[in-house]
């Protein structure tokens, strides 16, 4: 019994989606195509912030935006995103991310734009992820 347990824990997909609290709620996610960083720390203006690492500098834009595909699709974008010094890391800052994260946690896959950059992304266990980072808004700073 035990070996069959362990077979099918091995064949099972490990999720890329990680959650942290500490020092501040994160959301990330690794490929070797994409970094992503989500963070909520209310000790800044503007809590929310969602950072997307290319090995590649993003295009230069005027608007950002992500699609989400699946059961709840949706497409987002703004023109307040920030391009790192070397162009690699696209950032955007709210003070709130209700339609990032529904997007996340909703749907089958995401995918990144950026002028005719597309970044796609899996969302396959995204959804415990972001139900635990909405649940840091309500922790009591330390």
């Amino acid at each position: 019994m035990r070996a069959l347990i362990a077979l099918v824990l091995l064949s099972a997909p490990a999720s890329a989606w990680e959650f942290t609290a500490v020092p501040v709620c994160t959301i990330k996610l690794d490929t070797a195509e994409l970094s992503l960083r989500v963070t909520y720390d209310p000790a800044e203006a503007e809590p929310y912030r969602i950072a997307l690492t290319l090995p590649d500098p993003w295009p230069s834009t005027d608007t950002f935006g992500l699609r989400f595909d699946g059961p709840a699709a949706l497409t987002i974008g703004t023109g307040r995103h920030q391009l790192s010094d070397d162009g690699r890391t696209l950032t955007v800052t709210d003070t709130g991310f209700g339609n990032v994260l529904d997007g996340l946690a909703y749907n089958a896959t995401a995918t990144a734009l950026a002028g005719t950059t597309e970044v796609p992304f899996d969302l396959a266990g995204a959804r415990p992820v972001v139900e635990a980072f909405r649940a840091c808004d309500v922790l009591p700073s330390a």
